[in-house]
């Protein structure tokens, strides 16, 4: 039977501010990718979300961004190769922690907003990420976007990797997503969202924005459950991928 993991950003919310519906989401997916401190998340967030997805038996991923907490992870920024090791080192070592207290093992490792889109096209920057995660847990999965640098950099560094789709989120011919600036770039139509996601996942292609039939590799189904119909949209997703005899399974279970 073909497998897919369905992953959500989790633990964004920050001191008084509640970000996301993570105890909804929890029950639909497989991995959650939490928020490390630095461009979201806190300690308490942090605990939180590791034990809700303890007790949900959902698997649990370091989801570090750079320190950008104003602007949401989503700034670029001008970093040097040893300075994106550290912040990969320090986020991965502050979730390690609350998951060693919860008895829960790390599952992978899936960089957050610009990092994560500027590491799918620099080479340097894929293989710092990919150090930095390799100094610290060799076991653990390294989630990009497939196709991307950031997969052939963790490769390289002896990493399993694990290739990600977007369920909602619009691909430019050369694979990379369209910038969220972009008309276009986020699709609101759920059924058409749905019946794409199917497609990348038993065909392993999808039409770019421009029109262009792109061929990918599915690992791992990113969906977002920020708002009612977002935790609404992962309930139909998953649910039509089974109906297509399709498992879901955390990716440990899969790369």
């Amino acid at each position: 039977m073909r497998r897919i993991d369905l992953n959500s950003d989790l633990g964004e919310s920050f001191g008084a501010y509640t970000i996301g519906m993570d105890e909804a989401v929890i029950a639909h997916i497989s991995s959650a990718n939490v928020a490390c401190g630095y461009h979201a998340g806190d300690p308490l967030v942090m605990d939180r979300t590791v034990a809700a997805c303890k007790a949900a038996g959902v698997a649990v991923g370091a989801h570090p961004g750079f320190p950008d907490l104003a602007g949401f992870g989503r700034r670029t920024m001008t970093c040097t190769p040893k300075e994106v090791r550290a912040y990969i080192q320090y986020q991965m070592g502050a979730l390690l922690a609350f998951a060693a207290a919860q008895g829960v093992k790390l599952q992978h490792v899936k960089p957050h907003g610009a990092l994560y889109n500027m590491a799918a096209k620099d080479m340097d920057l894929a293989l710092a990420i990919a150090q930095g995660v390799a100094s610290v847990d060799r076991d653990v999965i390294l989630l990009g976007l497939a196709g991307s640098k950031l997969l052939q950099a963790g490769r390289q560094a002896g990493l399993r990797v694990a290739s990600e789709i977007f369920a909602d989120r619009a691909y430019q011919a050369d694979g990379s997503l369209a910038p969220r600036s972009q008309p276009g770039a986020v699709i609101h139509d759920r059924e058409a969202a749905i019946t794409r996601t199917v497609r990348m996942v038993t065909q392993g292609k999808v039409t770019a924005i421009t029109g262009e039939e792109i061929s990918m590799e599915a690992h791992s189904i990113c969906v977002h459950g920020d708002n009612p119909s977002a935790v609404e949209f992962v309930r139909h997703i998953r649910a039509k991928l089974e109906a297509e005899g399709v498992a879901i399974a955390p990716l440990a279970d899969i790369v």
